[in-house]
């Protein structure tokens, strides 16, 4: 009995070893897989399945759709802090293109600029009186007349040139004995510029002229009058200004970080907004000595022949100088749309790994521009392969994931999540803080805003007329928008930073308008406002207008993609689609 009893227990003792083991012995096995996926999930990037450029460390809602994000593939696995990962279908929705760098300039070795004719001021003259008198009679009645050597100009009645001529016809009397005399009483007819023909017939006739006429002394056109009929002139007052308009100026301005580039003796191919397709050459002929450290530019100066009368003073030309060469050989050059401006840094992305998406942010330091390219003096490498199309997208990817970013300088979560194709943070509401907008922003004179505002004005009637669904109308008002795009002045520009992202966006909104006025399906003019809103956005948040405009989003534009657009009053009316979804969209954010 107690052998049996022994067997028992035995027996009791080891079923409950075994069933301990399968209750508590499972449940630590399954503990560390369970605790692996925790740390998985921490680490879980979300994605948008419409956008797949957005990577967010959390659940939530996309910020350009709306749409719930999802589990983004982990691929990221061994990246560096700052560096982050792009799939290929965003790399493909987007246009990302990507180019190896190297020294040396790409494409032709020119530079272009914009200028203006003037007069040559070596070729102009002052006519004069050169006596005192009362001008009875002008002959010239208007400024651009054209006038020829010894044509009459005046005649003025002197009271002191008709005392003179009566000691002429004196001292004429006295010759044979005092020559003397009568010779001074001549050369002082002659120092009044009257002529050896107008003093002989003076003294042939005996009689004495009250009005003595006043003849051109140069041939060109009448620029400036200076007097009226009936004025009273003293001696060498001038009279008219002449200009020989058969050479003209052509001047530039060149900005101080290309002086160098230029030297007298320069080929220069000129071209006017009359006649584009007409290239006149001429050559440097002078560089002002001096900056001007309103503009932050000095003057190049071309003689232009202008014996056909090609040339209008005050006219706009434009430039090409060729066989512009780098100063250091070993510098490298990378196009202008690879690179992003805020305040005084310059910066690139650059793809560090070859047979990946993977990218960086990186600063760089700018030499000369040359065309279309920078001069890179430190911060890239020949071989580098950087973001040349597309880079405010890759931009915006950086900053949704916490990376260093051409706004956030040091890295970090990004609080607000509107930025979509623009790059740039935008709030939900009047009350949020949109900082990188503040950083962003470049003073510039109230002239170029004032100028930028007429343009946003016809960018207003342009959207508007894109509600109405008038793409005849659009037509019209693209036009006008391109008018008021060419007057806007650089000069008000007085930094270098400015006009460099002037330049870019003012390409980019002729681009856009231009494609919109050829144009006449209201879908592909709808398409081309997408491009134009982006870039007039960009412009009024670095610039500002001194207005309150409202930047609104609709998801469903652009084939479910979203599209923004600006407009004057918080209401909605959707420029995608019209009447059909008239008020489909919100307000993402308000632009003080």
């Amino acid at each position: 009995m107690k052998n049996n009893k022994i067997i028992v227990y035995v027996g009791i003792l080891a079923a409950g070893i075994l069933l301990g083991w399968l209750l508590f012995g499972g449940a630590l096995q399954t503990e560390t897989p369970h605790n692996h996926n925790a740390v998985a999930e921490d680490n879980q990037m979300w994605t948008c399945s419409m956008h797949p450029q957005i990577m967010q460390p959390e659940p939530g809602d996309c910020p350009i759709c709306g749409m719930d994000l999802i589990p983004a593939e982990s691929s990221s696995d061994g990246l560096l802090a700052d560096q982050f990962k792009l799939t290929e279908n965003a790399m493909a929705l987007a246009n990302i293109q990507t180019s190896r760098v190297g020294a040396g300039i790409d494409g032709d070795n020119l530079v272009k600029l914009s200028g203006k004719i003037t007069e040559n001021e070596e070729a102009n003259t002052v006519q004069v009186s050169y006596f005192s008198g009362r001008i009875e009679r002008l002959n010239v009645n208007s400024t651009g007349e054209q006038v020829r050597n010894g044509q009459l100009l005046a005649t003025i009645y002197s009271p002191e040139l008709y005392a003179a001529q009566q000691e002429l016809l004196t001292a004429a009397s006295l010759k044979e004995s005092q020559p003397a005399l009568y010779n001074a009483v001549r050369n002082k007819l002659k120092l009044w510029k009257l002529s050896d023909k107008q003093i002989n017939q003076i003294e042939a006739s005996g009689n004495v002229n009250e009005n003595v006429p006043v003849y051109a002394t140069v041939s060109g056109t009448v620029t400036e009058k200076l007097v009226q009929q009936g004025d009273y002139v003293k001696q060498g007052q001038p009279l008219l200004k002449i200009a020989n308009l058969s050479t003209v100026w052509a001047e530039f301005d060149v900005y101080e970080n290309q002086i160098d580039l230029f030297q007298k003796g320069q080929e220069v191919a000129v071209t006017t907004n009359t006649n584009p397709n007409k290239v006149y050459q001429g050559t440097v002929d002078f560089i002002e000595p001096t900056l001007n450290i309103q503009t932050r530019t000095v003057s190049l100066r071309v003689v232009l022949n202008n014996q056909n009368d090609v040339f209008k003073p005050g006219m706009f030309v434009s430039a090409k100088i060729v066989g512009i060469q780098q100063k250091n050989e070993d510098a490298i050059s990378i196009p202008s749309s690879a690179i992003l401006w805020t305040g005084e840094r310059s910066v690139v992305y650059v793809k560090t790994n070859p047979e990946q998406s993977v990218f960086e942010m990186r600063e760089i330091t700018l030499g000369n521009k040359i065309g279309d390219n920078y001069e890179v003096l430190e911060g890239l490498r020949p071989g580098d392969e950087i973001v040349t199309n597309g880079t405010f997208t890759v931009d915006a990817a950086a900053q949704l994931q916490g990376k260093k970013s051409m706004m956030n300088k040091s890295g970090g979560k990004v609080t607000t999540g509107h930025e979509g194709h623009l790059g740039m943070n935008s709030s939900n509401s009047e009350k949020e803080t949109d900082t990188s907008n503040k950083n962003e922003r470049i003073e510039v004179s109230s002239a170029f805003q004032q100028q930028l505002k007429t343009v946003f004005d016809n960018y207003i009637t342009l959207k508007n007329t894109l509600v109405e669904d008038e793409s005849k109308k659009v037509i019209t008002e693209s036009k006008n928008l391109l008018e008021n795009l060419s007057k806007v002045d650089m000069k008000q520009l007085k930094n270098d930073d400015a006009h460099t992202r002037w330049m870019q966006l003012e390409k980019e909104l002729k681009a856009a308008a231009g494609s919109m006025s050829n144009a006449s399906d209201i879908k592909v003019q709808r398409d081309h406002f997408k491009n134009l809103s982006s870039h007039i956005i960009t412009a009024v948040k670095l610039f500002g207008i001194n207005e309150k405009v409202y930047l609104q989003f609709c998801p469903m534009a652009d084939q479910n993609k979203g599209a923004y657009w600006l407009s004057t009053e918080e209401k909605v009316y959707n420029p995608y689609f019209g009447d059909a979804m008239l008020t489909c969209g919100e307000v993402k954010q308000i632009i003080e």
